[in-house]
């Protein structure tokens, strides 16, 4: 009877040092996956680029502007009593707009037709100044670009408030168009007119 109880222990201690080593497999692979990871994400985010500083950011409405803007028009005292500052309101864009005029108008004549039309064009991009910036640097192009969307107007599109708004939508197309092309960036979000003839 000693003699096999002996290679049944000897079985059972061959099992369990053989599942110790398989766990033991098991954990250091998975210590040394998690590693290699690791250290392929560290030095996929070293590698990795800061957000580019050249690019125009969002310029968000400061609360402190709209304070004082609600501060500066309330509370006037003029003759018989004082106006009550009316509350800045909740709606409206979350960002800033700024402004730019282009200083020409733009004359061109409209497709197919013995008509031509000339606006004034005003844009608005809610990006910091480096959208203006871009624009008055690219300006001839830019000109250029808003002279070809005017060429391709048609008589039908000048004369009704939806025409208008096509061409406003095709002219902001434009524009960014160049800016992307010449900066990489467009950024302008509107355009108005400032003058508009068509004769």
């Amino acid at each position: 009877m000693a003699d096999t109880e002996k290679p049944k222990k000897k079985g059972k201690l061959v099992k369990l040092i053989g599942i110790a080593v398989v766990l033991l497999l098991l954990v250091g692979g998975g210590v040394g996956a998690g590693m290699f990871f690791a250290g392929r994400m560290g030095a996929a985010k070293a590698d990795a680029k800061p957000a580019d500083s050249n690019v125009p950011q969002l310029v968000p409405k400061s609360e402190e502007v709209r304070v004082s803007a609600a501060a500066g028009s309330g509370s006037e005292t003029s003759g018989g009593g004082a106006k009550e500052a009316t509350p800045p309101g909740d709606g409206g864009a979350k960002y800033a707009s700024t402004y730019y005029e282009l200083d020409k108008d733009f004359t061109s004549n409209l497709q197919d037709s013995v008509h031509y039309i000339q606006v004034g064009i005003a844009v608005s991009t809610p990006y910091d100044q480096r959208v203006i910036d871009n624009l008055k640097t690219h300006e001839i192009a830019v000109r250029s670009a808003i002279l070809m969307a005017l060429g391709d107007t048609t008589e039908d599109e000048v004369f009704t408030s939806d025409g208008k708004k096509q061409l406003q939508k095709r002219l902001v197309a434009a524009i960014n168009q160049v800016l992307i092309q010449k900066e990489g960036f467009g950024g302008i979000s509107n355009v108005y007119f400032t003058n508009f003839v068509v004769q």
